[in-house]
């Protein structure tokens, strides 16, 4: 970071994908993440009580860029406003 310069904001990325292949694709597109610019973390989320939703949750420091997302997958960016 520049001296008096903002760090670029914070962004979270959510994809869904929903079938009896959403979590092997989910995974696939976890393991893609790490090697794009950016990059700060992610989460491959199930729950017991939704069977085949699945979504990826990662983290982002500027942009997100464009990213492998497998066909049927949808996708929302979030810009963080406040964290703790």
């Amino acid at each position: 970071m520049t001296p008096g310069h903002a760090p670029p904001p914070l962004r979270v990325h959510y994809a869904e994908a929903k079938g009896e292949t959403a979590e092997r694709d989910l995974a696939a597109l976890l393991r893609a993440l790490p090697a794009l610019p950016g990059f700060l973390g992610a989460e491959l989320l199930v729950s017991p009580a939704q069977p085949g939703l699945a979504l990826v949750a990662s983290r982002w420091s500027g942009e997100v860029p464009p990213l492998p997302l497998p066909g049927g997958v949808r996708a929302w960016v979030f810009e963080v406003r406040q964290a703790l």
